[in-house]
């Protein structure tokens, strides 16, 4: 009888066991963040997460993520939403806001970012973190980039990215990592700055911009950690360590801790170009980290910027060390914790499509060129989202009129309907796939001599103007039209329709290397965007569109 009870009671706790162990399973994707969301920083309060990324001179800025799983994102504002905290008017779009970080104390949710061509670096308070955050409030002292800040024992620090000693680097990308102690109730630095880190790891390797730092303290040790080599193919993240915050700081000698640049890269599928990291305590107790790394189609060609990614922690030795399970960035990681669905959450990793209908509130991870206007744009259930046209163009560095989308997989495809009537040569409205001022393609609606046609232009970067690659006459009348672009790894197809599911190649096999980051330089990715322009001033024209439909289908995805 003994033997029996002791059985069923066996059984029963090996069937407990094996329950909880499949609904304690999750498979996350990478990119978790899929597009160009780079320099991600992320923070855990209670069993909540929040991440946060640079958006350069796009508006709003900052997007701000929630999680329960470090897989499910569902964004819920943005830090920078309002043209009263700060604009980014002049600015090329690869510069306005680099590298944020987030962090929590007391009820009060600090980010810190640099603004890196006005103002420097700054600090911003929110009790929600989805908002409303407070107007900036700037830090003169720190010079530099990529501040981030830490609380230890009732006291803060500020972290950052600086000069060479005394500004008299040694080698091309001499950098130091510095800190001051912070007053985060009054929001300012406090007593003298130090010198935490001299270059790198090894100053005699003359290693280049360590930047991105952050603390994490662990038994006792404090750990210092941030990427290392610049944030192409040769990106990387290092630790250092001390038994006190001012250092002095010992590297491990395992460094680094995450990298691909050692691997081929001819190798199928790659990821490469990993580094800017940050820890974070999973749900399962267990250590993870986040951090940016890009997947080319060839090469070190990619248009989808720099994106975020996932993966376990190690610790050796009293170490962090990245585990990827193999040599390789994984696209699946297997976490022994429950997944938690994020309800009205629109899809961010592997495949996915969705559709953006225009009929009530934009959706917060629409982006603007600079700053928003909101006197540009109408939403209505019936029309769907009117745009006024403007005479500012998206090859300046002002405000055109246009609201965009990221560009997440190398195959793509995004949508609209489009009603729009004009007559005159220099109205246009459409689709573009936009890199940056100089490099775009757009397909649009428009006239020829009083005659409605759909257009393609290509952006010229020498002579700052777009150029006409082709047009296809429309019957007189038709309203409204559909426009497509289609992204297919190295290449772009561009289509139209006035007939339901009758699409029409307008032209095919454009180049994408063109709108790739390597060739157009700088930190972002490609943005689907509907934009309307005319090149003179007292134009009264609207163009609406109805919704914008967006597919996803990249091969690394398909079993």
């Amino acid at each position: 009888m003994m033997k029996w009870k002791f059985f069923m009671i066996t059984v029963a706790a090996l069937c407990l066991y094996a329950g909880k162990g499949a609904t304690q399973s999750t498979t996350v994707t990478n990119p978790v963040l899929a597009g160009f969301y780079p320099d991600p920083s992320v923070v855990k309060v209670g069993s909540d997460y929040y991440l946060i990324n640079s958006t350069f001179a796009y508006f709003p800025g900052i997007p701000v993520f929630h999680s329960n799983d470090l897989k499910n994102w569902k964004q819920v504002g943005n830090v920078i939403n309002r043209p009263s905290q700060m604009n980014f008017m002049g600015h090329r779009m690869t510069r306005g806001l680099f590298a944020p970080a987030i962090e929590h104390h007391n009820g009060i949710y600090y980010v810190t970012c640099t603004l890196i061509d006005r103002g420097g670096n700054f600090v911003v308070t929110a009790k929600d973190p989805a908002g409303p955050w407070s107007d900036p409030v700037w830090l003169p002292e720190v010079r530099g980039i990529d501040p981030s800040l830490y609380f230890d024992a009732g006291k803060a620090y500020v972290v950052y990215n600086s000069d060479a000693p005394d500004n008299k680097p040694l080698y091309p990308g001499h950098r130091t990592l510095r800190m001051y102690a912070f007053d985060y109730v009054n929001l300012k630095v406090t007593g003298e700055e130090k010198i935490l880190v001299n270059g790198g790891v090894d100053i005699s390797k003359k290693p280049v911009w360590i930047e991105g730092p952050h603390f994490i303290k662990r038994n006792g040790w404090y750990y210092l950690y941030a990427a290392e080599g610049g944030t192409s193919v040769n990106h990387s993240e290092v630790v250092l360590r001390s038994r006190s915050m001012e250092g002095p700081f010992i590297p491990y000698e395992g460094n680094p801790i995450l990298t691909q640049r050692h691997l081929p890269a001819d190798r199928k599928h790659p990821i490469t170009s990993a580094g800017h990291a940050q820890f974070v305590e999973g749900p399962d107790g267990n250590t993870y980290v986040i951090f940016l790394a890009v997947r080319p189609y060839a090469g070190d060609f990619y248009n989808t910027g720099r994106e975020t990614f996932l993966a376990p922690v190690s610790w050796k030795n009293d170490w962090p060390v990245v585990d990827l399970r193999g040599e390789e960035i994984a696209y699946y990681y297997t976490a022994n914790y429950k997944e938690v669905p994020q309800e009205g959450a629109r899809p961010q990793s592997g495949n996915f499509e969705y559709e953006i209908r225009f009929d009530k509130e934009l959706d917060p991870s629409m982006l603007f060129l600079r700053t928003c206007d909101s006197s540009r744009f109408s939403l209505d259930k019936a029309r769907g989202l009117t745009l006024k046209l403007s005479p500012e163009t998206c090859m300046g560095t002002g405000h055109p009129t246009f609201i965009g989308k990221r560009q997440q997989h190398l195959y793509c495809q995004a949508e609209t309907e489009l009603s729009f009537a004009t007559t005159a040569d220099h109205e246009k409205a459409g689709l573009i796939i936009f890199q940056d001022e100089k490099h775009f393609y757009y397909i649009c609606q428009s006239a020829d001599q009083g005659k409605p046609v759909i257009q393609l232009f290509k952006s010229n970067p020498e002579a700052e103007r777009m150029e006409l690659l082709t047009q296809a006459l429309l019957a007189p009348g038709v309203k409204p039209v559909r426009l497509r672009i289609q992204a297919s790894g190295d290449y772009y197809d561009f289509y139209y329709t006035s007939k339901p599911d009758r699409w029409s190649l307008l032209q095919g096999n454009l180049d994408a290397t063109f709108l790739s980051t390597r060739v157009a330089g700088g930190f972002i990715g490609c943005v689907f965007g509907l934009y309307a322009t005319a090149s003179e001033k007292n134009t009264t024209s609207q163009a609406s569109f109805k919704y914008l439909r967006y597919r996803g289908d990249d091969p690394m995805y398909k079993k």
